[in-house]
């Protein structure tokens, strides 16, 4: 038996599950002990200043309310010189003439600049400004990678080319020219890159305390050393005499094959690469003084999931008797959908609350599911941040300024323009509710329906409203510097910045504060300023830019902003990222989001070195951020009260399991554990929060008003759905509602029914007797002009202008055919009939598409379709009874233009565009008793309408009610509809 090896005096672990801050922090305070100034000696490292601020509050917590001084608590990952202890060394005096680190923002920039040149400079097409904008991001994740690393650019001469495809090679050869001249281009700049700098930082205080050891107690705590520089440094701080280096989770009970086969993916793969960097043996590792020796079933479970594949067949092995105790405390959750995940957590984080001083937390790398989470926590007034933050894209300042780049850029068409006016920054110098007043004007009269000309010019033409008129005046003349710059070919980055920096706060002036004061208020608003700012300050770095680029550029900059709250939402319950939960306790913990794609996330495509290229350069593989992944999975598995949980469809697509999921399923199976033992109590509860106490089936809706409040006056055209759909007449004549056109619509059927209408009227007008000469060359002059006047998307032209030539072609040959017989031709003539009712007279008009009088007096009345006319049998049924009633109004004279005379026929002329252009038909053989028909049809109709008891019945007759309505869903037509027949 080979005897266990010493223990590392310096270094120590607190095992998975254990709270690892406030762990440390009783050990410390168990150690200081009475002595005041013992902790104050010592010098704590941690990962990043999140972590510092939580050790704060872990020590300030266990100190029973007794003052402390604190250590002095450091963040390897953001490292400054101010807070190193370098001393009055050597090492001191390069650190503290280094540069500064070159901003974010502004790297980006000036990679973009390099990355378009690159791209016009070889022959193809320069990337937009929005592209060259992703790719510089990726490039600077790429330099920081191979500085984080410890790699030279030198390395890029080992690749062979020729080994890569042909872009490959391209890019190899630009990464080659870059890396030579980048640290050139950042000196002239006065910069140096962050990872550079942050190395240089920590070799510098490596290299200070390996040379001149401190005297006071050192303490590297929670870092496993993913990056080398880091890693030096804790390697001397664990040589150090007062050093101690405490590592978060080590797994000292893994059998050693399977210790030696660990792969990145593996949690324990960071921790091994540190401790061979150290040349500690892992057993030789000493547990933390509290927080017990890492044993525990729930520990062995992490351990068997995580076990590689290469010797899962211990699983065999298992215990039956000790797979309960592995999921005593945890609960899975496989919800149906995004939303039920959601609204169970908010339950579950809810239901903490019942006992006094419970805490819970949600850890979940999806964004959208902790944006749910808090919205659903609003249900009980609960107001919890994402500790993860906000893009500042997301965020009310930068949405505003998103939308008010796209409404410019856009020439202010409607869907733009609605979304940046209707949005809640905006107010324009007027108190919210005149601005939203004038903006719902401003929709109805000219952003509904076909879109107006382009520019605020457009919309006040469109408005026909002089108030509207003036007021789009004072917007255009705020707006003119923006769009004039965004008029032009190109344009410098700092003036189009300047000038849409002041139209929005323009904009965002109300009646009693500045627009700055609004735009830029509270911890969104500062990050927008900074980033403005910081914009403005690197926007020389670009050439003049294409102005309608700016938008897409301001998303994809503003994107990459993430804003935190300055202070926390709720003093107990939390939402954390993986990487903001390092550390971090809570009483309930509920992992959510694990889908295989979101945790762990998908291995990402380097668009500037394929994974072979990767390897052969020395940088880690896609897998190694799997494997930091799985250790944040690990750690949290280990608390006390895990829930896990994960969506099976998201929108409406089945999800894949988490692999860390699959292989809990292949374990617990293993010691037979089944699945079906998972609760389901919070989906019920959460389901059953907004489910009725009873649902009683409502009938369809049949209103009574008294016979004053009914019409007294109807069209032809609505007695049809009057038979068909009264409640439509009702909710239109009674209740007064009319239906909005869609915002900025295109043209459609009935569009081109009424530019074919128009322009066969405007023929019909010019020509009422005799044909002209030239008749097809007439009408598709006229034609023109209508298309013309009423089209101007080029795309909708091409389509119908074919289809209306067709018309044409067959309505001349129609005329010629039949103009020898008829006298003259009326048309779109208007008339009315009055009917005798017991509530009174009731009028009926119509508007004919055309009445001819054939030379023997005869009349012919003609209705127009672009669409399907109806047939002769739904005429005679009486279900079709326009062209009947406009039949007995001009028999009786009504059409004052064309005077009485008897029925020759009722037609149909179908105008459909199609091969052969159009058809006749018949409405009927005998128009004088369709007429007559229509009459007493229509006196039976209105007089039953005159009873009071008479409903207005929403669709009485299913096979007959029409096929669209635009009161369908004030009738509730889905609730009630048999056999959901209706909304099918």
């Amino acid at each position: 038996m080979i005897a266990a090896p010493p223990p590392a005096r310096n270094v120590y672990t607190i095992p998975a599950g254990a709270p690892f801050l406030d762990t440390l922090a009783q050990g410390l305070l168990d150690e200081a002990g009475q002595e005041p100034l013992a902790l104050a000696r010592q010098t704590i490292l941690l990962p990043t200043r999140r972590a510092c601020r939580a050790l704060r509050e872990a020590f300030l917590r266990l100190s029973d309310g007794r003052p402390l001084l604190l250590p002095r608590m450091l963040p390897l990952g953001e490292v400054d010189e101010d807070e190193l202890a370098l001393g009055e060394g050597e090492a001191a005096g390069p650190v503290l003439e280094l540069p500064p680190a070159v901003p974010d923002l502004h790297r980006q920039l000036l990679l973009a600049r390099l990355i378009m040149a690159m791209g016009g400079g070889r022959g193809g097409a320069s990337p937009t400004l929005e592209q060259a904008a992703r790719l510089a991001a990726e490039l600077a994740r790429l330099l920081d990678q191979v500085q984080t690393e410890g790699l030279s650019f030198d390395r890029l001469a080992t690749l062979v080319p020729a080994d890569y495809a042909a872009h490959w090679q391209i890019t190899l050869d630009f990464l080659g020219i870059l890396t030579e001249h980048w640290p050139a281009i950042l000196g002239q700049q006065g910069f140096i890159d962050p990872a550079a700098r942050r190395n240089l930082l920590l070799r510098a205080q490596a290299e200070a305390w390996r040379a001149h050891p401190p005297a006071q107690p050192v303490i590297a705590a929670g870092s496993t050393g993913s990056i080398p520089a880091t890693a030096d440094l804790l390697t001397v701080v664990a040589g150090l005499p007062n050093g101690r280096l405490v590592l978060p989770g080590l797994d000292q009970d893994l059998d050693e094959d399977s210790w030696e086969a660990i792969e990145p993916t593996h949690p324990q793969f960071g921790v091994k690469q540190l401790l061979a960097r150290l040349d500690v043996g892992r057993r030789a590792v000493r547990p933390w003084p509290v927080g017990g020796d890492g044993s525990g079933p729930r520990r062995m479970l992490a351990r068997e999931i995580m076990r590689p594949s290469a010797t899962t067949d211990v699983w065999r092995a298992l215990a039956a008797a000790e797979g309960a105790a592995m999921v005593d405390g945890l609960t899975r959750l496989d919800c149906p959908g995004p939303r039920e995940e959601a609204g169970a957590i908010a339950l579950m984080m809810r239901e903490v609350l019942e006992t006094e001083g419970r805490t819970a937390a949600l850890v979940t790398p999806d964004r959208g599911l902790a944006r749910r989470v808090a919205a659903e926590l609003g249900r009980w007034g609960i107001v919890i941040d994402d500790s993860a933050g906000r893009p500042l894209s997301l965020c009310p300042p930068g949405v505003f300024l998103r939308l008010t780049a796209a409404m410019v850029a856009e020439e202010f068409a409607p869907h733009a323009t609605l979304a940046a006016l209707k949005h809640p920054l905006a107010a324009g110098g007027l108190s919210a509710g005149r601005f939203r007043a004038r903006v719902r004007s401003l929709e109805r009269k000219a952003l509904r329906g076909p879109r107006p000309a382009a520019g605020l010019g457009g919309l006040r033409q469109a408005v026909g409203d002089e108030r509207l008129a003036s007021w789009l005046a004072g917007m255009e003349a705020a707006a003119e510097p923006f769009t004039r710059l965004m008029a032009r070919a190109s344009a410098p980055l700092a003036d189009l910045l300047r000038a849409h920096v002041a139209f929005a706060e323009w904009l965002a002036a109300d009646d009693q504060w500045q627009g700055a004061s609004r735009l830029w208020k509270g911890d969104a608003g500062e990050a927008a300023a900074l980033f403005v700012g910081e914009l403005a300050d690197s926007a020389g770095v670009l050439d003049a830019v294409t102005p309608t680029q700016y938008p897409g550029l301001l998303d994809d900059l503003m994107a990459a902003r993430v804003v935190r709250p300055a202070w926390g939402g709720h003093p107990r319950l939390h939402i954390w990222g993986p990487l903001e939960a390092r550390m971090q306790s809570a009483d309930r913990l509920i992992l959510g989001g694990l889908n295989e794609g979101t945790w762990p996330a998908e291995a990402a495509a380097d668009p500037w070195m394929s994974r072979p290229m990767r390897e052969a350069f020395g940088l880690p593989l896609p897998e190694r951020r799997i494997g930091l992944s799985a250790h944040d999975f690990a750690q949290a598995l280990c608390a006390p009260e895990v829930v896990l949980t994960r969506a099976v469809r998201v929108d409406g697509t089945p999800t894949v399991p988490s692999r860390w999921l699959l292989r809990m399923d292949a374990v617990l199976k293993a010691v037979g554990v089944e699945r079906g033992r998972w609760r389901r109590d919070w989906l019920d509860w959460f389901a059953a929060l907004d489910r009725p106490a009873r649902i009683a089936p409502l009938p369809p809706p049949a209103p009574r008003p008294p016979v004053d409040a009914r019409p007294r006056h109807l069209w032809a055209t609505q007695v049809e759905t009057w038979m068909r759909d009264p409640y439509a007449i009702y909710a239109r004549h009674v209740l007064r509602l009319k239906a909005l056109d869609p915002i900025d619509a295109d043209p459609g059927a009935a569009e081109y029914g009424e530019i074919v209408h128009q322009a066969l009227e405007n023929f019909c007008r010019a020509y009422p007797e005799a044909l002209p000469s030239d008749p097809l060359d007439r009408l598709l002059e006229i034609g023109r002009e209508t298309f013309g006047e009423k089209l101007a998307t080029p795309g909708v032209w091409a389509f119908w202008w074919p289809r209306f030539e067709r018309v044409a072609r067959w309505f001349v040959a129609q005329e010629t055919r039949r103009r020898p017989t008829v006298a003259s031709v009326a048309s779109e003539v208007s008339g009315s009939i009055d009917i005798d009712a017991p509530g009174g007279p009731f009028r009926i008009s119509a508007k004919a598409d055309r009445i001819d009088r054939l030379r023997d007096g005869g009349l012919v009345v003609i209705d127009y379709k672009t669409g399907a006319p109806p047939s002769a049998k739904e005429v005679a049924a009486g279900f079709a009874p326009q062209l009947p009633i406009e039949a007995a109004i001009v028999r009786a004279g009504g059409f004052p233009d064309v005077p009485p005379g008897p029925l020759a026929a009722l037609c149909y002329w179908r105008l459909s565009g199609n091969a052969a252009g159009g058809e006749e038909r018949s409405a009927g053989d005998d128009p004088e008793g369709l007429a007559d028909q229509a009459l007493a049809g229509l006196a039976r109709l209105v007089a039953a309408f005159d009873d009071s008891e008479t409903p207005y019945a929403a669709r009485p007759h299913p096979d007959r009610a029409p096929r669209f309505s635009d009161y369908q869903h004030l009738a509730r037509v889905k609730e009630w509809a048999v056999g959901g027949e209706e909304g099918e």
